[in-house]
């Protein structure tokens, strides 16, 4: 259940990430060498494709929004740059900044079996080793008009006449390319690099607009050139957005989030377009990853805890009767149920797939054994396989509210709400008195934000069976969400005096304290829940010990006790996904960069569905792709660590 389950940790940490961005921006890269959190970036859309180079001077903003291409009149501006040396173009970041902030956002969400490249292959690739056409000499060049000289020819003119030359050939490239004949500026700019003196960038840059602009597209050749170009001015910031969007367009997302975050980064956040490219290509990179991740991963149940609390969320039944003459199925079924009441749940899936293949003599025990496989197979994923099981018991014990409950859940999960309603009014129907149907219900009103029917729901489930905590819970929740404060907080103190050896009342209660800031209160929630866990036998729920760490960080910043919070419940339950979530960003804040990669890898691994996984996923890409910036141009660091302070 969402409010009552480690993904509401989870969803809290990015929230406060997201609002306290001076604390996560900007530096995974600077964190290499000073400490720091993580940049996320964010603008408006643009997708690959075949625009060039503008000019060199700044354009009034406005008018900048819609960028010439060569579909008109005039086409698009090639980029009239003189040489120029390798630094950074002067200008206070803190300006940029603070024009630009909304650019800086958080990306919502780490890897699984991705590795990283080394400090010096991720430097090789940002600055690729200089092209043959540095060194050959074998070829013939035609220059001017027709004639063709060698390279030995060439050679012999003086300096400044091959620097006219170039220039020349430049111009005639840039005209051409005006009008459209990319091949012909092509050949002019092969010119230009053969005869010019001392390798110029643009002209490789200007080449590679050519080549984006052919049909089809060279996006290798692209590539080619911009390598080029970076490997004479690796701060060529154009270069790396033309190589980035020729990479994306050949589906190399890796390598085109590498050039889109250096670009992002040495234009200080200027450019909007870069920032964006950076989150569109980390979605397409994530999302593709995501899905082959899970499409060959085997099924398997989820976390202990994930597990507990959704069994958790139904009361427990009498073990059903039976027949007479029971069989060997019959008997494994008896054991299989037993097994989940003792909370082996690996067990009891084993079980209760040996008791079907082996035939239950009886409709009702077939249909016990159904929905218990499908409710595995739900929490594995499995989501076809999880209805089939559902619909099947249906069919043999129409009766079987649970299965109806499980089965509205399925239906919630494929974006079916309308089906999942005429669900639990079918379990009405058969079962009115039913406690757990109210509940169910109120839980899929509760996550469409329609707290007022969830706390009418969860009130007419306690009316039902006051024994079950977390109606109340939840009915507390839900009063919360409504605005009521009141009775939210009057539902709670009721609810504690009623439970008083239940650590979730405590725990609970101590999460809308720290909405409210109260922090002091809220700790000391979280400290008689973490007792109350302590005291009673393992396996121990650890959320409230995440929960304390959340607090301690967000009062005072407390990133060391925070993190021993964190490490202790993760030592108790090594897949808690709340703790690993929550350790991840206070290791990037603190410049552990190492241990928040090895956190994202593991959030990828405990990632029950395509949303967690692909949340995980970017986090685990950004991170890399910064790293690898830092490696690649380390003279950065005071940069970016001034860009954070000023933030």
């Amino acid at each position: 259940m969402s409010s009552t389950s480690s993904q509401g940790v989870v969803e809290r940490v990015q929230n406060f990430v997201s609002e306290h961005k001076h604390a996560v921006l900007i530096a995974t890269a600077a964190a290499v060498v000073a400490v720091g959190g993580v940049a996320y970036y964010a603008s408006t859309s643009r997708g690959p494709g075949g625009d060039v180079e503008k000019g060199e001077g700044k354009k009034d903003k406005k008018k900048s929004k819609k960028r010439k291409t060569v579909k008109d009149e005039d086409g698009p501006l090639l980029e009239e740059r003189k040489p120029k040396s390798a630094a950074v173009e002067e200008g206070s970041p803190g300006s940029h900044l603070r024009k630009n902030t909304s650019c800086l956002v958080k990306f919502k969400g780490a890897l699984s079996g991705l590795s990283s490249l080394t400090p010096s292959a991720r430097a090789t690739t940002l600055a690729p080793s200089p092209p043959r056409w540095l060194v050959s000499t074998k070829c013939l060049y035609p220059i001017l008009d027709d004639k063709e000289y060698t390279a030995e020819e060439i050679a012999a003119l003086s300096q400044e006449e091959r620097t006219k030359i170039a220039a020349s050939l430049k111009a005639k490239g840039n005209s051409a390319y005006q009008q459209r004949k990319f091949q012909t500026a092509i050949d002019y700019y092969t010119r230009a690099i053969a005869v010019t003196p001392q390798p110029e960038p643009v002209f490789f840059s200007n080449r590679a607009a050519c080549y984006v602009n052919l049909n089809p597209p060279q996006h290798e050749k692209v590539v080619e050139d911009c390598d080029a170009a970076l490997a004479l001015d690796r701060k060529y910031i154009k270069a790396l957005n033309r190589r980035a969007t020729a990479l994306e367009s050949l589906e190399r997302f890796e390598e085109a989030l590498r050039d889109f975050t250096a670009a992002a980064i040495l234009n200080q956040f200027q450019d909007m377009n870069a920032a964006e490219a950076v989150e569109r290509v980390l979605k397409k990179l994530a999302t593709g990853k995501a899905q082959s991740i899970l499409s060959t991963r085997e099924k398997r149940l989820p976390s202990h805890m994930f597990t507990s609390a959704y069994f958790g969320a139904f009361r427990p039944r009498p073990l059903p009767a039976l027949p007479e003459n029971p069989t060997t199925g019959d008997n494994t079924l008896i054991l299989g149920l037993e097994a989940l009441g003792a909370s082996d749940y690996a067990h009891a899936y084993t079980l209760v797939n040996e008791a079907i293949e082996q035939g239950i003599s009886w409709d009702g025990g077939k249909a016990e054994a159904l929905n218990l496989r499908g409710t595995f197979k739900f929490l594995m994923t499995d989501v076809e396989s999880a209805k089939a099981d559902f619909q099947a018991s249906l069919e043999l014990e129409p009766s079987l509210t649970q299965t109806w409950v499980k089965i509205a859940s399925v239906w919630m999960e494929q974006g079916d709400p309308k089906k999942a309603f005429e669900c639990f009014e079918e379990a009405i129907k058969h079962n009115p008195n039913d406690p757990d149907i109210y509940y169910h219900r109120g839980q899929v009103l509760f996550i469409m934000n329609e707290f007022g029917e969830a706390a009418e729901n969860y009130t007419k489930s306690t009316e039902l069976d006051d024994k079950f905590v977390f109606s109340h819970i939840q009915l507390a929740v839900a009063q919360y969400k409504s605005g009521n404060l009141a009775n939210s907080m009057a539902t709670f103190r009721r609810t504690l005096k009623a439970f008083p050896d239940r650590s979730e009342p405590q725990n609970y209660y101590g999460e809308l304290l720290l909405d409210q800031q109260r922090y002091p209160d809220a700790i000391e929630k979280f400290d008689r829940a973490i007792e109350i866990e302590r005291a009673k036998p393992p396996p121990m729920n650890v959320l409230p010990m995440v929960n304390k760490g959340l607090a301690l960080f967000q009062w005072k910043q407390d990133i060391e006790a925070a993190e021993k919070c964190c490490q202790e419940a993760l030592e108790i339950d090594p897949e808690c996904e709340a703790a690993v979530a929550t350790l991840a960003q206070l290791s990037l804040q603190q410049g552990k960069i190492d241990v928040a990669i090895k956190m994202f890898d593991k959030q990828s691994q405990l990632a029950r569905s395509e949303p967690e996984l692909i949340s995980a996923l970017t986090y685990q890409y950004a991170t890399d792709a910064q790293v690898q910036f830092m490696h690649a141009y380390p003279d950065m660091a005071a940069q970016l660590g001034q860009m954070a302070r000023m933030i």
